[in-house]
């Protein structure tokens, strides 16, 4: 599992529209938070996901850039994003290996039954591709404002 003060992994991952995003290409420009949700359109990645959009604009004006990523494919983030107007871009990780990349794919235990999946995870990256902020098992709800929070700090 990453910890503060490691540097990011870089990445290339396709986006709802199929266009490549290099995490590369905003070293030295933005900071980026990296939200990691379990599946698309399930209530609380819903949640998640709409309230980082609702908050999008504050994100931006902090330099910062919101990416969601999940395995769910890029035509299901296209219709989880229009059906619930999420602005943030959702990244596909169809084969999971940012997912490991970053430790988020963990053995979990869902109604008794233990399987692989995401840990509902968020990582604050700052503009030299340091991570300033890693929490596994986050909570969906107001959550974005604690990201928030943690953004701010990183510009003062």
């Amino acid at each position: 599992m990453l910890k503060v003060g490691n540097v990011a992994p870089v990445f290339v991952l396709p986006d709802a529209d199929m266009d490549a995003v290099d995490i590369a290409a905003y070293r030295g420009k933005s900071h980026i938070v990296l939200f990691f949700y379990p599946r698309d359109d399930s209530p609380n990645c819903t949640l998640q996901a709409t309230d980082f959009s609702d908050h999008e604009d504050e994100f931006s004006r902090r330099g910062c850039v919101v990416f969601g990523i999940s395995r769910d494919d890029c035509l299901s983030h296209a219709a989880f994003r229009d059906k619930h107007g999420i602005s943030v871009r959702l990244l596909s990780d169809a084969d999971g290996r940012v997912c490991k990349q970053y430790g988020v794919w963990q053995l979990k235990e869902v109604d008794g039954v233990k399987k692989y999946g995401i840990v509902r995870s968020t990582f604050v990256i700052d503009k030299q591709g340091v991570l300033r902020f890693v929490l596994y098992r986050s909570n969906a709800k107001g959550h974005a404002l604690e990201i928030l929070r943690t953004v701010k700090e990183l510009n003062t």
